[in-house]
């Protein structure tokens, strides 16, 4: 099974920019989706980004077009989240998480997602 590891969360000020990692073991396969989710403190797991298929195409939420970009880098096997102009609402542990049948109805749904890394904490103070 795949393993996924994030990275790269800390504290940052109102404004400020953080660039999230998440390693994939064993490479990012053409078929394979990986998303973006983040939680925040006594709230559900919501969808931030996604880079669907290997790539062909990238969604994000409302909450952070414009704001974030998430990419890839084959030679390094990792999926990056750069988020920038951050928020104290962007304030949470953001998880990735990889499917390779998750189909686009549902990309946006954590309940769709049964692989997922530990999480990495993003602070962002006002």
């Amino acid at each position: 099974q795949v393993q996924l590891l994030e990275s790269g969360g800390g504290s940052v000020q109102a404004g400020g920019s953080l660039r999230l990692s998440c390693a994939v073991s064993g490479g990012i396969r053409g078929g394979m989706t990986v998303t973006w989710f983040r939680q925040a403190l006594g709230k559900e797991r919501e969808f931030v980004a996604a880079m669907w298929r290997g790539g062909s195409r990238y969604y994000y939420s409302d909450a952070v077009q414009g704001r974030f970009s998430i990419s890839r880098d084959s030679a390094k096997n990792s999926v990056y989240l750069q988020m920038s102009s951050l928020k104290p609402e962007d304030a949470a542990v953001y998880y990735c998480a990889d499917s390779s049948s998750v189909i686009s109805s549902t990309m946006t749904r954590a309940d769709a997602y049964a692989n997922w890394g530990q999480g990495t904490q993003v602070t962002v103070s006002s």
